[in-house]
């Protein structure tokens, strides 16, 4: 009897032991060495940086691997910023595009006003891609890509405001 009662309190101990751990817990050694990393996704909302995967840029085509080269230029209205022009590069499309942004302190409120973008080939004195806009309040414009990655360019800009008889324009630095 007396192995018998042993036996029973090995069981139960053992029983025990083996309700305290969690089901399918992890051991070292035993699965993966931690969570799956999480997906990142980019965020396709417009903005004053410029983001080549917002749907403006989408559907002027640019590649989603487009970066800000250069320093900006600034259209500017009696002294006040109302508008920022930049050149963006693709190194796996190798394209440029021009980039315009209308600044929320011009945008918030303005009539409709015409626009022109492109990117400008000092080679030959000529802009490329260019869009023209008229009559609109949108805040984001891409010029289409164009093949002038191996010249000297900069991205031309111009900006004019319901009812004035002239636009205002910038350019972006130089780069060659």
């Amino acid at each position: 009897m007396r192995s018998t009662r042993l036996s029973k309190s090995a069981l139960a101990a053992v029983t025990g032991a083996l309700v305290l751990l969690p089901a399918g817990a992890a051991y070292a050694g035993s699965g993966p060495s931690g969570p799956a990393p999480e997906k990142t996704t980019r965020s396709a909302a417009p903005s004053p940086e410029g983001n080549p995967v917002s749907k403006k840029a989408k559907a002027a085509g640019v590649c989603d691997d487009a970066v800000e080269i250069g320093q900006k230029g600034l259209i500017k209205r009696n002294g006040v910023t109302i508008a920022s022009v930049k050149q963006f590069y693709s190194k796996k499309c190798k394209e440029n595009y021009g980039y315009l942004w209308v600044w929320d302190s011009f945008h918030n409120g303005a009539k409709p006003y015409d626009v022109s973008l492109g990117v400008y080939n000092y080679a030959d004195d000529a802009t490329h891609g260019k869009g023209v806009w008229n009559a609109t309040t949108q805040q984001e414009f891409w010029s289409e890509g164009t093949a002038t990655v191996d010249d000297c360019t900069s991205a031309s800009g111009s900006l004019r405001p319901s009812g004035s008889p002239q636009a205002y324009q910038a350019v972006s630095s130089k780069r060659c």
